[in-house]
């Protein structure tokens, strides 16, 4: 299988030509033509990190003995990674990558299996012992160990354990295409091909047997490929960032000798418009800082708690240049102001990219009209307009079988679990729903998740069949949640496409039934909220919801006004605010349009 684009390219960028080349020593007696770990680690021996007894070199088994094949693997981070990195590990073991609290947390509320909406559990047992955790900010103290259904009786706690889970950095991803990587540190710092195939030169790696990264070198020039290795479930963003979204498995189109496409992650996918920040080159590493990666020492519930990094820290607002600063106030180290420009140095090939400004446009007179209304400005997310599209899996139907043990992601163990079975209703991408997300403003809502539950018991008899769950607060476990889908376009959204939208304003399209084949939900799968603004759907986000019923009036009353104001800032609407000046206020606009109407009539 040829080697994918993005991963030449970081084969090229990448050099094995260090300052100072590590002394031979006895591991090279077998490890032949292997490369040197990297350039910021030049002078680390291969027992620093990996232990062993090399000094036993003509044997195998006496040279590898107590020897640690990842020295990356969190079990042993602290004694390797650590000795160097000991503030970073520290964290790690806080962050949203080792505790897996998001997901955990929004299973567990929309199965009802807990009554917050924030995290009670982890997939290890976590604290925070420094003593400084802002709770202002969603970090709490402590963390639970995720219990076992047996323990819990919660079906979701077997469920997590056996399928959603398999993406936390205490284990390695799924043996299979696209999923290959490391645990811990290495699960991000050494880069693995989507078929698990070594390009080292190591002649001991079998070239032909995947599991292995492409070589040995750990890097912090990270493609976005190895990224989606986990962020492909869920949220999907990282599939969603390359242009990618899962289909109902066609495989097609076929390949040359007319067989199927391979499957990628467990999937077949169409190929959609990639995010205007891919197509210019730019990777996940160019936006995301390492406090977002690797923690910034707090534990948080929600990946909104931990994110730092808003369009703003680039791209600056109405009122200011950006200050090249994240929302936390930490520096971003890529981004330099030049005049009254900014420009972006990419992490991969240090490439620069010119960072429009939006103080820029309002200054040039280029801004487009609707940035100039400032409720948009003020009361919208950039990506609500610039999404064209998200991914929207509708209906989670879950099948939990009792007869048959299955594995257990947090504990890595098989036969610790029961077997599940997932599937769908449908899927879409077209035209995201709208709600208000935790920071007060509108954002594109996906499903998230919509779980249809079915249990087969020991006996083989049904225990459950398509039950849905109701929330503590009393929604149905049927969610919508916001997201940034990262599918950001240059061109946004048309204003009818919200505007003028049933779908976007969470009612539905009207077209799918529910209450068919012994499934009996009262409302549509995409209709998370009625006319009159009640809430009908679950969100797992703290303060999201969709929009209430004097929102949704103020948004299709807009859909009115387009009908003349699609016009502006146009030639046409000049001649009118000449002729008729501009109504200051809902009165004046009704005078006005009463003058243009008799006017016209004569």
């Amino acid at each position: 299988m040829p080697v994918p684009l993005a991963l030449t390219s970081l084969l090229l960028i990448t050099t094995m030509a260090h300052a100072e080349k590590q002394k031979p020593n006895e591991c090279l007696k077998c490890h032949e033509g292997i490369e040197d770990i990297g350039k910021s680690h030049s002078s680390v021996k291969c027992i620093d990190c990996h232990q062993g007894n090399p000094a036993e070199a003509e044997d195998k088994e006496k040279a590898h003995k107590d020897l640690y094949p990842n020295p990356g693997d969190l079990a042993v981070a602290e004694q390797t990674c650590g000795g160097c990195h000991q503030e970073i590990v520290t964290a790690m073991f806080k962050s949203l990558h080792a505790t897996s609290a998001g997901i955990i947390s929004g299973a567990r509320y929309t199965w009802a299996a807990q009554k917050e909406k924030n995290a009670l559990y982890s997939v290890r047992e976590v604290f925070d012992d420094d003593g400084d955790f802002p709770e202002d900010r969603g970090a709490v103290e402590e963390l639970e160990s995720l219990p076992h259904f047996s323990e819990s009786k919660q079906p979701v706690d077997d469920y997590l354990r056996n399928q959603c889970l398999r993406c936390h950095i205490w284990t390695e991803g799924a043996k299979r295409h696209g999923d290959y990587r490391g645990s811990g540190c290495t699960a991000c710092h050494m880069i693995y091909a989507d078929d698990g195939l070594s390009h080292s030169g190591d002649k001991t790696i079998p070239k032909d047997k995947p599991g292995h990264p492409v070589r040995h070198e750990i890097t912090s020039k990270i493609p976005s490929f190895q990224c989606a290795h986990c962020h492909n479930r869920g949220g999907r963003t990282g599939v969603s960032y390359q242009g990618m979204m899962e289909s109902d498995g066609y495989a097609t189109p076929f390949k040359p000798d007319g067989s199927k496409q391979p499957k990628l992650h467990g999937k077949n996918y169409s190929h959609l418009q990639k995010d205007v920040h891919m197509q210019a080159g730019m990777h996940c590493v160019d936006c995301h800082t390492s406090n977002e990666v690797h923690g910034d020492g707090n534990i948080y519930s929600k990946k909104e708690q931990a994110t730092e990094v808003r369009c703003t820290t680039c791209h600056g607002t109405v009122e200011k240049y950006s200050d090249l600063k994240t929302a936390f106030g930490n520096p971003m180290k890529n981004l330099e102001k030049r005049n009254d420009e900014v420009v972006l140095i990419a992490k991969l090939d240090g490439r620069e990219h010119a960072v429009k400004q939006v103080r820029g446009m309002h200054d040039r007179g280029t801004l487009p009209h609707a940035m100039r209304i400032s409720g948009h400005m003020k009361k919208l997310e950039c990506y609500a307009c610039h999404s064209q599209w998200a991914p929207q899996c509708y209906g989670c139907h879950t099948k939990m079988d009792m007869r048959v043990k299955g594995f257990d992601w947090v504990d890595g163990k098989e036969n610790t679990t029961y077997k599940w079975q997932e599937s769908r209703s449908y899927l879409r991408w077209e035209s995201p729903a709208l709600g208000i997300n935790t920071k007060g403003k509108v954002s594109p809502f996906i499903p998230g998740c919509q779980v249809i539950f079915t249990q087969i018991g020991e006996d083989g008899k049904p225990v459950v069949t398509n039950k849905v769950f109701k929330t503590a607060d009393g929604y149905s476990g049927i969610a919508h949640n916001p997201i940034q889908p990262h599918t950001v376009s240059r061109v946004p959204r048309p204003c009818e496409s919200c505007h003028a939208n049933r779908k976007a304003l969470g009612l539905g399209t009207g077209s799918y039934v529910t209450r068919l084949n012994g499934v009996n939900i009262p409302f549509e799968l995409e209709r998370f909220v009625d006319e009159d603004g009640r809430q009908l759907q679950a969100t797992s986000h703290v303060g999201a919801r969709p929009f209430n019923k004097k929102e949704m009036q103020k948004i299709n009353r807009a859909n009115v006004c387009l009908s003349c104001h699609q016009e502006t800032p146009g030639a046409l609407w000049k001649e009118v605010k000449k002729k008729w000046g501009t109504a200051v206020d809902s009165k004046a606009h009704h005078q006005m349009l009463r003058e243009i109407l008799r006017g016209s009539l004569k």
